[in-house]
């Protein structure tokens, strides 16, 4: 450590004024990259959104190393023996004061070049799912279903699962549930709930539509599983499912298990 500190005798208030300027530049030039891309990303074609979205955490860390690059022959003479000691030196530094936020630095590197989640994705992460606004050099922001911003850092990925629902795809599987009394036409009622899906226009053009069906003791469950056209519709696809499920079921003269799944629950 006493070597590391040697390296700044030569450094005056300057060079200190100079790498806060290049500090300053490099958090409003990543700011800003970020906002230019999401707005692009928001104006593209469909298709294309994604594709973008994805670019936005390595823009951003390139532009932190293009930072770092900068402001450190500023401080120091760049030798190689310069260099590895303050590397060493910062690093010890990092792994016995701010371990937790060198662990979440990490792993947000490991989510950018893994693409373990992405800007767009929809992800359940810490038991928040919602979609992945930005990928931040320590954290996360997850937007859910109501529009609240959850903000978690990357470190959670060491220790806890990551589902991921669209993998950076645009599309997105769909489950609409239906509880039936058990004394019904179960053919009738597949085909039935598989041409609502067929017919609906938020569904993904010439993807596959299952109808799943398994007996409870107070009634027979249907899943209705189709795919979203864009992962920001799923909501309003399952309730669109839903209710025109519901209204096509009713002529069919089915009887809904509502009270009895109602009292199996308590």
């Amino acid at each position: 450590m006493n070597d590391a500190w040697t390296l700044f005798e030569a450094t005056t208030w300057e060079h200190v004024l100079l790498v806060l300027a290049v500090t300053l530049a490099a958090r409003a030039l990543a700011s800003a990259a970020r906002l230019l891309l999401r707005a692009v990303a928001e104006r593209a074609q469909p298709r294309m959104r994604l594709r973008i979205l994805r670019v936005i955490p390595v823009v951003r860390v390139a532009i932190v190393v293009a930072g770092v690059l900068v402001a450190v022959p500023i401080l120091i003479d760049p030798t190689l023996r310069n260099v590895f000691t303050l590397t060493v030196a910062i690093g010890v530094a990092l792994a016995f004061t701010f371990k937790d936020l060198a662990s979440s630095l990490a792993a947000g590197l490991a989510v950018v070049f893994e693409n373990t989640y992405q800007p767009g994705d929809w992800i359940e992460l810490d038991g928040v799912y919602g979609e992945v606004r930005s990928i931040d050099p320590r954290s996360v922001r997850i937007v859910t279903a109501d529009d609240t911003e959850v903000i978690i850092p990357h470190l959670r990925i060491w220790n806890r699962g990551v589902h991921n629902a669209t993998g950076g795809k645009r599309s997105l599987l769909c489950v609409a549930e239906f509880y039936l009394h058990p004394d019904h036409d179960g053919d009738a009622v597949r085909k039935c709930l598989a041409k609502i899906a067929e017919a609906s226009p938020r569904r993904l053009a010439g993807s596959a539509v299952n109808v799943i069906a398994q007996e409870l003791p107070w009634g027979t469950r249907y899943k209705l599983k189709a795919y979203a056209r864009e992962s920001r519709e799923q909501f309003l696809f399952i309730s669109d499912l839903t209710l025109a499920g519901k209204a096509a079921l009713r002529p069919l003269g089915v009887r809904f298990a509502v009270a009895a799944y109602a009292n199996a629950v308590e």
